[in-house]
């Protein structure tokens, strides 16, 4: 429902009441005592008093001299006007009641010049049929997908073992992830994603059908930066591809990590599972010590939220990110599909991911390539800034 004006939210009152005194809204999952997060959701004590407080009174209207003025929205975006619109060409049939393979849908950019990005959304036209969609800078020497033509949505070609071998974008970078909940991606002045010249999107669909036919149009909005940033973002991930959930095992763990080759600094934290996800969490691991940074200990696939650092963490070479998944494959999960299944990696929601995204922001005069490198010499880095730079 709208809750814009007065006369929109009144008729709600006692519903909001309820859904904010069980903390069911605003959706916020990260345990209070793990991590301070810049865009907490959750009301504080005097908040869900001062709202509960209104209900009680008869939800009275406030004085309409103190009205503030209304919140403008850009048409279609939650983001300032896009510089760049770019996406699918013709909507894509969902018809009810159907699997739905992942669709590829390869854009071509037309960009001449490398471009920084600052903020980014991906807008489907059915939100309702979308579980997923990830956009995949494709770059330009990436033989991924090359058979696929552009705008034409693709699937790929399986392995003998029926495993997709594309999920994980070929090894080029994430631009943007949408999921149910999330919000567009927005960095500071001075950080942001590359797309370079001559480098194609390529959107990766996750269709879950309802019980009606519809079509969903993916746009993507992009903002660029206004000038070539001090930092370059990376979204890394530390996830579990080999994982066996026992049936009606309530409290299976799948653990994934990542080494960090360089210096870098942490950003945030993306947990993503499917409808046995219960729980999750990250740490940081340096030497013997293990350090807790996030732990969502009711994971909510209809809400999956990114949580942002108050304070972003100073990453040193070969510190670990260790991310773990806990599933419920019981009977007592009503959002079990089949609590006699055997339960493993898979692309739909009634199989399972563990996955935990991370962003990182890097030292701009870096490429991907060379920040991978492990070996801390002093050497020259190639620039898309036009200059060379001495890192260490």
């Amino acid at each position: 429902m709208p809750l814009m004006t007065y006369a929109e939210v009144r008729p709600w009152a006692k519903a909001i009441k309820a859904s904010v005194a069980s903390r069911k809204m605003p959706p916020w999952f990260a345990e209070a005592s793990v991590g301070h997060f810049s865009n907490d959701r959750s009301l504080s004590k005097q908040e869900l008093e001062t709202l509960t407080n209104w209900v009680d009174e008869g939800a009275p209207a406030g004085d309409p001299k103190s009205k503030r003025p209304a919140k403008e929205f850009v048409e279609g975006w939650n983001i300032p006007k896009p510089d760049a619109v770019i996406g699918m060409e013709k909507p894509f049939p969902v018809p009810a009641g159907t699997k739905i393979d992942y669709q590829y849908v390869v854009i071509p950019t037309g960009f001449t010049e490398d471009k920084w990005v600052n903020m980014v959304e991906a807008r489907p036209s059915d939100r309702s049929v979308v579980h997923h969609a990830v956009i995949f800078i494709r770059d330009p020497k990436s033989k991924w997908l090359r058979e696929a033509q552009p705008y034409i949505p693709y699937v790929p070609t399986r392995t003998g073992k029926d495993r997709r071998i594309d999920v994980g974008g070929g090894g080029n970078e994430i631009l943007h992830t949408y999921t149910p909940g999330n919000l567009p991606d927005v960095w500071k002045p001075n950080q942001a994603k590359l797309i370079p010249t001559g480098a194609d999107l390529v959107m990766q669909l996750h269709y879950t059908s309802s019980k009606k036919d519809t079509q969903d149009l993916t746009k993507i909005g992009i903002v660029f930066a206004k000038q070539a940033p001090d930092q370059r973002i990376m979204t890394l991930i530390a996830g579990n591809d080999a994982f066996v959930i026992p049936p009606g095992e309530a409290g299976y763990k799948a653990t994934g990590s990542i080494t960090i080759p360089n210096e870098g600094t942490l950003l945030n934290f993306f947990p993503h599972m499917h409808v046995r996800g219960k729980a999750f969490e990250y740490n940081l691991i340096e030497g013997e010590k293990k350090e807790a940074l996030l732990k969502v200990n009711k994971y909510d696939f209809n809400w999956q939220l990114t949580y942002h650092l108050d304070k972003p963490i100073e990453l040193k070479r070969g510190m670990k990110i260790e991310a773990i998944g806990t599933f419920d494959n019981s009977i007592n999960n009503p959002n079990n599909p089949d609590p006699k299944a055997e339960v493993r990696w898979g692309e739909q929601s009634w199989e399972e991911m563990s996955y935990g995204f991370v962003d990182i922001a890097i030292d701009a005069r870096y490429d991907r390539r060379s920040w991978y490198t492990r070996v801390p010499l002093l050497r020259k880095v190639n620039s898309r800034l036009g200059r060379n730079a001495d890192i260490i």
